[in-house]
């Protein structure tokens, strides 16, 4: 196998699970059709040389980016808070204020908004999921959207500064993506280039397999996004972790030929190779542990939801196999999914069937468990369930 990223020979899979859904968060409105969701395998590969890890198997054409892809966090206000944190701590570092800026893999707009909103800035945003029904800020700002993927057919759209939020994780191959970035970017040094990816370090430290699904066919680490940046042309500028180390962060700009030090935060493939090793160990203990943990709330009769119908929820399902099915809590299964996002309320997890609900739902529902998909949201959670008089027992991830 030949890595994507480097060029590289020196890969070895270490992590495979077969016939799990191609897309997570597609809206999907009956039982019949969530149950015959398309599947694909996952293959992960890790590169010895540049530290890059993807999905071996992973094949483009069986995805579906649309009007009813919807992995949207925004009416979460704990993630709301820290998106307008990060959109003025950029408009501040980088002065934009009235520039032109360009967001590659925009969602529904809410980030580009906050951006052009915050510094009076002109934007133009690219992704087929993009509906602008969904776009709160619509008519608010300057900024506009194109409905359709970025590629060298808009290399002529420049800016002076060009972000791509939780987009690169999703496209191989990865070297030849970041060849058209560079390109359509120019050599102008006064240019930024943002990107924010999941850290596969957390990832793979936390044997966290609820973050391993078909979408993500690209996962980095500080070290791997830096050298790939470096490689096709770019200035490093920053390296950091956010959103309680769950989000890398890197920023760029285009390279002026000069062959500049890797941060010290780049030097990390040894410490790689141990948690590739120490993942593959510890996976068998971290699923038998949700499996077991699921049988015994079965046996006692318990009801359990897992809040967060995204990408780790479908993940978390499909992987616990019957367990995670859709059928009664005598069985150890999960029966319900809450979701906060209106949008996929009322539709059905992927493969595994469970109908998505409103917190409301519990009110009369009554869970004695909730599994919360992603910690960062556990305060937010609680606070949600006792305000409706609500107190069952909650673990996280």
């Amino acid at each position: 196998m030949t890595c994507p990223c480097c060029g590289g020979r020196r890969v070895d899979v270490f992590y495979e699970v077969t016939r799990v859904p191609v897309n997570s968060v597609l809206q999907l409105p009956t039982r019949e059709e969530a149950l015959s969701f398309p599947t694909g395998d996952i293959a992960l590969g890790f590169c010895a040389d540049c530290g890059f890890v993807y999905n071996t198997a992973f094949r483009s054409e069986l995805l579906e980016y649309s009007d009813r892809y919807d992995p949207t966090q925004a009416f979460s206000p704990t993630f709301n808070r820290w998106h307008e944190e990060l959109a003025a701590r950029l408009v501040e570092r980088y002065e934009l204020r009235n520039k032109r800026l360009i967001e590659i893999g925009c969602g529904k707009g809410e980030f580009l908004n906050l951006l052009c909103e915050i510094g009076g800035n002109e934007g133009l945003g690219f992704d087929p999921a993009y509906v602008p029904e969904r776009d709160l800020r619509q008519g608010r700002t300057r900024a506009k959207f194109i409905s359709d993927f970025y590629d060298e057919r808009y290399a002529g759209e420049r800016g002076d500064f060009v972000c791509c939020k939780m987009t690169l994780e999703h496209i191989q191959p990865a070297a030849e993506f970041m060849g058209t970035v560079r390109r359509a970017v120019g050599d102008d040094p006064r240019t930024v280039v943002f990107f924010q990816v999941p850290d596969v370090e957390r990832i793979l430290e936390e044997t966290a397999f609820w973050d391993v699904y078909y979408e993500h066919c690209s996962y980095y680490s500080m070290g791997s996004l830096g050298r790939l940046f470096r490689r096709t042309g770019f200035e490093v500028l920053d390296l950091a972790r956010e959103y309680e180390n769950q989000y890398l962060m890197i920023e760029a700009r285009p390279a002026s030929g000069l062959h500049r030090t890797p941060l010290p935060q780049e030097n990390d493939l040894k410490r790689l190779r141990c948690l590739v090793r120490d993942f593959t160990r510890r996976l068998e203990a971290q699923t038998s542990h949700w499996r077991g943990l699921l049988e015994r709330h079965g046996r006692d009769g318990k009801k359990v939801v897992i809040w967060g119908s995204g990408s780790k929820g479908v993940s978390f399902l499909t992987t616990l196999g019957d367990l995670g099915r859709a059928a009664g809590p005598s069985k150890g299964s999960i029966e319900y999914v809450v979701d906060i996002n209106p949008h996929r309320q009322g539709h059905f997890m992927a493969r595994t069937g469970q109908e998505i609900v409103g917190p409301e739902f519990l009110e009369e529902y009554r869970p004695d468990t909730v599994i919360v998909m992603n910690p960062v949201y556990t305060r937010e959670i609680r606070d949600t369930l006792t305000s409706r008089g609500l107190q069952p027992e909650v673990l996280t991830t």
